[in-house]
């Protein structure tokens, strides 16, 4: 089946370089079971959900002499060998051992001459365990139609659910002659096609109120972070080198909603807030001028529900919207308290707050895939210019309960996000089983000393945990 990419997959596909390749990457942790999760469970248990995200096994095709978008076909030589790939720590191996190895690998551009994802079994690691990391384009996940791979191979129970016999035929691949006739055909019937889609918005328009509010809306949301203007000058923000550097910082959910309780905030809001002062003691180490009107603008993409979904939430459901929201966060401000209330007050303020995925449903919304949540939140992201922010965070809501892979118990989960032109730093929150975990992204020449981060975070946390007191 022939597919045109969409002008956003299209600009995904297109965008990135050696140094800053565009796909979202995801680590679990799980427990080794005692017979081990040997390499053909992995293969059969995800040949068996590919049927549900039927990209994974389609390749991108140019059109000659680019004529028009590129377009998916099925790749009628998929191997799934060649993207579930078997990797070993020397044993007993380290959780640094571990983020050196996925440094290494979201390093690595995926080749383009094939789909566009790769998967690692990772063996070796100490505690008796095991890792699988995954890494897919963001052209691949749209949220709505096309998801994320790790949002179909977790389970809620220890037995996989029975899927039927998959039969996949791959369709013809076109000639190139086929796709530029189809581009010629699409150029003319253009004219056509777009009065028929003004005419429809129009119908849509006057027949639904609620539809053009909403359209207000978001244009609204839109126009008033690119008014924001220019972002503050921060070490953030220089050149990406094509290395990378990973770590990771896992906090107890419950802490967080201490803190929202005491000061009548979100969860949301002290995680930002923790950050800002992981921030600040991090340019302080460095020796960065930090003054008290100091700030870094932080994009934080917030995820969007219609409000009777909040507490029905389930595996599976559909993306309404991801809306774009600037934070200036507060590190010139030395306490802790006054930087929650200062974060509080802006995200207060932010015209979706009411219906957005926040603290107050973060524990409801089980069932939420975070690596598409986590994809969506970049694809956002990078529709701004990356000069009105310093850095990207998304925070997404994982199950509150434990969920497995392959029938195999999965410990801990974290989102490697992709480091975007001139942003050395990307961190992705996940929320699953009572934890919040933090996949902290860095450049490895700018960014060396990223290994500091994790006690950072954690300091900042004790800071606000006294102050409640």
């Amino acid at each position: 089946m022939v597919t045109r990419l969409s002008a956003a997959d299209a600009s995904f596909y297109r965008l990135e370089n050696t140094a800053t390749p565009m796909y979202v990457g995801s680590l679990s942790i799980l427990r080794k079971p005692r017979t081990g999760l040997s390499y053909e469970t992995l293969l059969e248990t995800v040949e068996r959900r590919l049927p549900q995200i039927p990209r994974y096994r389609q390749k991108v095709r140019e059109v000659a002499r680019g004529l028009a978008r590129p377009v998916w076909i099925d790749d009628r030589d998929f191997d799934i060998t060649y993207h579930i790939r078997r990797s070993a720590l020397p044993s007993p191996g380290s959780d640094a051992q571990l983020h050196d190895l996925v440094a290494r690998l979201g390093s690595r551009p995926l080749d383009k001459s094939r789909p566009l994802w790769e998967m690692y079994l990772v063996e070796g690691l100490a505690k008796n365990r095991i890792a699988i990391y995954t890494k897919s384009h963001q052209a691949l996940i749209n949220g709505m139609t096309a998801l994320e791979i790790g949002h179909v191979i977790a389970d809620r129970t220890q037995k996989p659910p029975e899927f039927g016999e998959d039969i996949w035929i791959p369709a013809r691949e076109p000639s190139d002659a086929r796709l530029a006739l189809g581009a010629v055909g699409e150029f003319v019937a253009r004219p056509g096609t777009q009065l028929e889609a003004v005419r429809s918005a129009v119908v849509e328009t006057v027949t639904s109120t609620g539809q053009l509010a909403e359209a207000g809306r978001r244009f609204a949301v839109v126009a008033r972070t690119l008014a924001r203007g220019t972002a503050p000058s921060s070490p953030l923000n220089t050149t990406v080198s094509r290395n990378r550097r990973f770590t990771v910082a896992g906090h107890q959910l419950d802490d967080y909603r201490k803190l929202r309780a005491r000061y009548d905030c979100d969860v949301n809001d002290v995680i930002l807030a923790v950050i800002a002062g992981a921030l600040r003691n991090w340019l302080l180490s460095r020796g960065e001028p930090v003054t008290t009107s100091s700030t870094i603008r932080a994009m934080v993409p917030m995820s969007v529900y219609p409000e009777a979904e909040f507490d029905v939430a389930g595996p599976g459901q559909a993306i309404r919207e991801v809306s774009p929201f600037l934070v200036d966060l507060p590190t010139g401000e030395g306490n802790a308290v006054v930087r929650l209330s200062q974060i509080a007050h802006a995200t207060e303020s932010h015209s979706t707050a009411a219906s957005l995925v926040d603290a107050r449903t973060i524990v409801t919304l089980s069932g939420f895939a975070p690596p598409t949540l986590h994809a969506m939140g970049t694809r956002v992201a990078t529709s701004f210019s990356a000069r009105q922010f310093n850095l990207l965070i998304t925070n997404v809501p994982g199950a509150q309960k434990q969920m497995y892979l392959a029938g195999t118990k999965l410990l801990e989960t974290y989102s490697v996000p992709p480091l975007l032109n001139k942003q050395v730093l990307a961190i992705g929150v996940t929320s699953y089983n009572g934890m919040l975990y933090f996949g902290v992204n860095a450049d490895r020449d700018a960014m060396s000393d990223v290994d500091m981060l994790p006690a950072l975070l954690r300091e900042s946390l004790d800071e606000l945990l006294e102050s409640a007191q």
